[in-house]
């Protein structure tokens, strides 16, 4: 990874921090997927845009119906827990 795009990194996970009031340094719980028969959605305003299939790392479990995830494009959102299949 070079200088520059480790920047860019930095700075996409600093204004997940402020957009998302996350504390603290940003681990990987875990992996799941979004669920083949679910139906793609966009993403909203601090949501993540669905595609079956994808794998997503989950960042935190924020409550019973929702989940913090981030792509594989390094975009952060919440998920829907029932589109969402343990690996």
């Amino acid at each position: 990874m070079t200088l520059k795009e480790c920047k860019k990194e930095e700075k996409m996970d600093g204004k997940f921090q402020k957009k998302f009031k996350f504390e603290g340094s940003i681990n990987v719980l875990t992996q799941m997927m979004v669920d083949p028969a679910a139906t793609e959605k966009r993403g909203g305003a601090k949501n993540l845009p669905l595609r079956r299939g994808e794998i997503l790392d989950v960042i935190q479990f924020t409550n019973q119906e929702q989940i913090l995830c981030r792509n594989s494009q390094r975009r952060y959102g919440y998920v829907p827990r029932a589109v969402m299949l343990p690996l």
